[in-house]
């Protein structure tokens, strides 16, 4: 094994951030060493460049939240994933490296038949769609879901999880391009948020019994406006850069519910609800039910480019940084 790896560092926050070469990290007890495949980028790796993450990790640190590879070694009295195990997980730091130590509790085996590009894909996006339509918002078949931001990362996963649920998925995104992913996902109707009135088109669609929001802003007040009465709403992230501020007369009046959801807080508040979502979601990955999208596969020598797709938009889907 070799002594050292290259890693992709955090110096400073808004600072200084590359390839540097350090020490592969010894398993202490209750963790495991991970040679890594592949890691999946999330918005909230940039998040975590700027430490305006929820989670903010003292620099220098190891960028990469979402992480498939193999088991290489166990700590000190930890019993499992056995070595050779292909695994996903979700770790607040140290995706983007050759290897890498991680909780043994974290790590989920895998199926023979996923590639690990499709294993770092996986877990946040399907998981936060899942977890946020299905335990937090109650969708029901033959309900209407508004998606925003439907190209990207989690919002097309919703796309592709609420058409499986049996709803009728209104995908929001910009540019024709983009809305073809969408449709390629499942999506019933179509709407370019660059050319189109959100709210009008909604409304005259029927309206939104349940809006998927990753984007925040302008975007998510016009979702709101075109809301069904007794509609739910569930803002998962502010990609558009604006965190808005809900208009509380509008709920009342409506009825409406704002239902919170970061998903990763599920490892501590409900790990039960997370590990059966995964389990459900895995299952529908076996039968063909769902498939990631992952536009973009760049070596780690590459993650600045990689990182600029996914800032500049350039994405649909989900970028991934491969370690071969």
């Amino acid at each position: 094994m070799a002594a050292r790896m290259q890693a992709y560092r955090v110096e400073a926050f808004g600072g200084a951030a590359g390839l540097a070469e350090v020490p592969v990290p010894d398993p202490g007890p209750g963790e495991v060493l991970v040679r890594i495949a592949a890691c999946g980028l999330n918005f909230a790796d940039l998040l975590m460049l700027k430490g305006e993450y929820q989670e903010r990790p003292a620099p220098p640190f190891t960028l990469g939240l979402e992480v498939a590879g193999t088991v290489a070694a166990l700590g000190p009295g930890t019993a499992g994933p056995a070595p050779g195990t292909r695994v996903a997980l979700f770790a607040p730091q140290g995706g983007l490296a050759e290897w890498g130590v991680f909780p043994a509790a974290a790590a989920r085996p895998i199926p023979d038949a996923m590639p690990f590009e499709h294993a770092a894909a996986f877990l946040i996006a399907y998981g936060t769609s899942h977890l946020a339509l299905d335990h937090r918002a109650r969708l029901q078949p033959g309900e209407t879901l508004l998606v925003t931001g439907a190209a990207g990362g989690v919002g097309l996963t919703a796309v592709e999880i609420g058409r499986h649920m049996g709803a009728r998925v209104i995908a929001c995104a910009r540019g024709a391009d983009r809305l073809a992913v969408a449709q390629a996902a499942g999506a019933h109707h179509l709407i370019d948020s660059g050319t189109e009135d959100l709210r009008a088109t909604v409304k005259a669609l029927g309206g939104a019994d349940v809006v998927y929001d990753p984007v925040g802003g302008d975007l998510f007040m016009a979702a709101l406006r075109s809301a069904n009465p007794g509609g739910r709403l569930i803002p998962v992230g502010f990609a558009g850069g604006a965190v808005p501020q809900i208009p509380a007369n509008i709920l009342l009046v409506k009825n409406l519910t704002v239902i919170g959801l970061y998903w990763g807080a599920y490892r501590t508040l409900d790990p039960g609800a997370m590990d059966a979502s995964i389990d459900t979601l895995l299952t529908w990955y076996a039968e063909g039910a769902i498939r990631p999208h992952v536009s973009h596969t760049l070596p780690l020598a590459e993650a600045d480019r990689a990182l600029a797709l996914l800032r500049d938009r350039k994405s649909t889907g989900k970028v991934v940084v491969t370690m071969a």
